[in-house]
C-alpha cells in the first residue's frame, strides 16, 4: 500500500517514483538497464524507497548531469543522484550527503605527470565532462593549464586516448576502468576533491525534500548505504560522513 504520509502524496497517486539517471550512471543492454558506480547505489536505495512507499521505480534516462538537471526543473524526473556542488544547489534542492568518492586524473602510458601540480602548467591540457561534479570541481582550481570540456565520458577518454590531451579528469572509479583499456596509463594517488552526493528534487518540492532528507538519514544509520557500496563492489566509495 501506498504511504499516507502527505509528503509523497503526489508519488503514491502516481504509483511511481521517476529516477534519473545520466551517462555513465548507467549501461543499456538487451537484459535491460543496469547502475554504474553512483547509478547502481541511486537503484538500490530509490528501490528500498519504492519498496516503503509501494510504488515502483521508473528510470529516466539522460545523457548529461545537466541533462538531468534540466528533467527536475521541467517535472520530467522526481530524483536524481548528484554531486552537492554550489552551481548545483542554485537550481535544485538536495537532501544530506549519502556518500561519497574523490576525483582525480588519468595519465597516459609513459606521462611523467605525477599530481595535480605537475598537469596545471601553461601549455598542457586537460580533459573533463562539462557539467560533470569533477570538472565543476576542477574548473576552481586549475589556473594555467587548458580544460578541453565535451559532454560524454566516452569522448573524454577519446581525447587522452589520442592524446588531444595530457590528462583526463573524473571520479576515480571511472578513470579506474578507462585505465584498463589503455595499457600502461595511471590514475594518480592523490586526488583533487571529494564528490558528496544527495538525492536533487526540483526547486519547491519541499515535502518531498523532507521526506528524502530523512530516508537518507535513515539509510546511512541502518547500513543501507555501505551495503549497496559493498553489494556494488565500489572501491573508493563511502558513507558520506555527515
Amino acid at each position: 500500500m501506498a504511504s499516507a504520509d502527505p509528503r509523497v502524496a503526489a508519488l503514491a497517486a502516481a504509483g511511481a517514483i521517476r529516477l534519473a539517471l545520466f551517462l555513465p550512471q548507467y549501461a543499456e543492454d538487451a537484459a535491460g538497464i543496469r547502475g554504474i558506480g553512483t547509478g547502481f547505489i541511486a537503484i538500490e536505495i530509490v528501490g528500498a524507497l519504492a519498496e516503503r512507499l509501494g510504488i515502483v521505480v521508473r528510470v529516466v534516462k539522460y545523457p548529461s548531469p545537466k541533462d538531468a538537471v534540466a528533467g527536475l526543473q521541467d517535472g520530467a524526473c522526481d530524483v536524481a543522484f548528484l554531486g552537492i556542488e554550489p552551481s548545483r544547489v542554485a537550481v535544485v534542492d538536495f537532501s544530506p550527503a549519502l556518500f561519497q568518492f574523490d576525483y582525480s586524473l588519468l595519465v597516459p602510458p609513459g606521462s611523467p605527470i605525477g599530481s595535480l601540480e605537475d598537469t596545471d602548467q601553461a601549455g598542457r591540457r586537460i580533459g573533463l565532462v562539462d557539467g560533470h561534479a569533477s570538472a565543476l570541481a576542477l574548473r576552481r582550481i586549475v589556473k594555467q593549464a587548458e580544460l578541453i570540456g565535451v559532454e560524454l565520458p566516452e569522448s573524454a577518454f577519446d581525447l587522452l586516448r589520442d592524446r588531444k590531451v595530457d590528462a583526463l579528469a573524473f571520479p576515480r572509479d571511472q578513470l579506474i576502468a578507462f585505465a584498463a583499456r589503455l595499457p600502461g596509463a595511471r590514475v594518480l594517488a592523490k586526488g583533487y576533491g571529494v564528490n558528496r552526493v544527495g538525492m536533487a528534487v526540483a526547486k519547491g518540492s519541499a515535502g518531498l525534500l523532507s521526506y528524502l532528507s530523512d530516508f537518507a538519514a535513515e539509510a546511512k544509520t541502518t547500513g543501507l548505504v555501505q551495503r549497496a557500496i559493498a553489494r556494488g563492489r565500489l572501491d573508493g566509495f563511502d558513507v558520506a560522513t555527515a
